[in-house]
């Protein structure tokens, strides 16, 4: 497997509750990846800023799982350098379907015979439950929303199958509503071919999604600051890219010459109020308290940038009080986390209200993508993610995908924005783009998450 690859390894996965007694050796389930290059083509039918709707998801428990033949290897395939997929059977006999294996998820959905006005049903396999002879009715009504998209159907029960291990009874969703290098899936250890030197470990901090503490993020070895105090990260290899605080992402944008969105707001923050905003904080004053003394703020306390958005984690949309939705109060926010940064590094006061006044113009698109010059690669910084002490670095060729070749080739930043609000938040999600260079270890049997260079 290539510096690019993905090998995901649950030691005790959440797929499996009970396998037979076998040896560490003769008991790993492999499921191998293939890539696939991305396109021009293929970027227009796909969003690349999170999980497609066009693709089913597989995670969540399963009540028995049992294996007639040890070491099965099934074929799994990368969709546009983003996303890995593999082929599971659901029924008797099986129907087979192409899903997602993700970890960020505790579902398993695949859409059902009775999608009818779904364009995407009509492209996908869909299950016909009289067809399965250990099929098993629930009936109750289901709806999963995304950070992109969402499905509806209801909850059913039956066999489904992953290379020979098949799982009795269990309950998935019939979907009747759809709005790198290859690795290796290893189910039940791990293998040293695909890492090099010792797996760091964290804990997990909330079991549904595989959540963890992050440290400091880093852009050309300086710090961004706004993680300093920690932040969540959740590692996920349902979604594509790497997804972050709109504050930190607004700095890379900036650093890796990403084009972005500029923000009114946040330059008449900058004309009207960057220098009280900057002795505020030259006097000490506590900066969650910044914003509300210059009467940008109705309360003391950060509540999180663009707040609004719909968490991943999240069934239900993040409820507003009218306060911490306001443009102004976050473009605020953003502003004194970039100013303490540059307090910290010694800049003059003058250079700290340009260097704001230019991250003005470097806000994340709305969109999810930045575009980025693909002959700048070679100036752009290393982004370091501190997790449990030690420094995990991306090198330009690792977070920005290319579209096409020669001439024709453009770049996209594999960062977008996305604020979670206190107390979840800040979050992070580590996507494809950070699990492919990282050899990942979900140890469900510890309760804890291992990253190691991949080999």
């Amino acid at each position: 497997m290539g510096t690019r690859g993905l090998a995901v390894l649950l030691l005790a996965a959440v797929l499996l509750q009970a396998l037979l007694p076998a040896s560490e050796a003769e008991g790993l389930v492999r499921i191998a990846l293939k890539k696939r290059h991305i396109d021009r083509n293929s970027r227009v039918a796909a969003s690349l800023s999170g999980r497609e709707e066009g693709q089913h998801h597989l995670i969540g428990g399963a009540n028995t799982l049992r294996s007639e033949e040890e070491g099965d290897i099934v074929s799994l395939k990368n969709y546009m350098n983003a996303q890995y997929f593999g082929e599971i059977g659901v029924g008797t006999p099986p129907q087979k379907f192409t899903v997602i294996f993700d970890t960020g998820s505790s579902n398993l959905w695949v859409p059902s015979a009775k999608c009818y006005f779904s364009i995407a049903c009509y492209l996908h396999a869909r299950y016909k439950a009289g067809a399965s002879s250990t099929y098993k009715k629930n009936g109750k009504p289901a709806a999963i929303q995304y950070g992109t998209g969402s499905i509806a159907g209801y909850f059913s029960e039956d066999s489904v199958t992953v290379g020979d291990l098949v799982v009795k009874d269990q309950e998935f969703i019939e979907a009747t509503k759809e709005p790198g290098e290859g690795g290796e899936i290893i189910f039940g250890g791990m293998d040293p071919k695909h890492y090099v030197g010792e797996h760091t470990y964290v804990p997990v901090t909330q079991k549904g999604y595989w959540q963890f503490d992050m440290g400091d993020v880093l852009v050309g070895g300086k710090s961004t600051g706004f993680c300093a105090g920690g932040c969540a990260a959740i590692a996920d290899s349902g979604t594509s890219l790497l997804a972050g605080p709109t504050a930190i992402i607004t700095e890379i944008n900036e650093k890796i010459g990403a084009a972005g969105v500029v923000s009114q707001e946040c330059k008449t923050i900058v004309s009207q109020y960057g220098q009280q905003i900057l002795d505020l904080l030259l006097a000490e004053t506590q900066p969650k308290k910044v914003c509300s003394q210059v009467g940008l703020c109705t309360f003391d306390g950060t509540r999180g940038v663009s707040a609004g958005i719909r968490s991943v984690v999240d069934d239900e949309p993040v409820k507003s009080n009218g306060l911490h939705t306001d443009p102004m109060c976050s473009a605020c926010e953003m502003a004194v986390v970039w100013m303490q940064n540059q307090l910290a590094q010694n800049k003059t006061q003058d250079l700290i209200l340009d260097y704001v006044n230019q991250l003005c113009n470097r806000l994340p698109s709305p969109m999810g993508e930045s575009a980025v010059d693909c002959a700048s690669l070679g100036s752009m910084p290393d982004i370091e993610f501190t997790i449990s002490g030690k420094k995990f670095a991306l090198k330009p060729e690792e977070y920005i995908l290319k579209v096409g070749e020669g001439a024709a080739a453009q770049c996209i930043s594999g960062f977008t924005a996305m604020d979670i609000p206190p107390p979840r938040g800040p979050l992070w999600i580590l996507g494809d783009v950070f699990m492919g260079p990282y050899h990942t270890v979900f140890d469900y049997g510890k309760l804890r998450v291992g990253f190691a260079k991949a080999a």
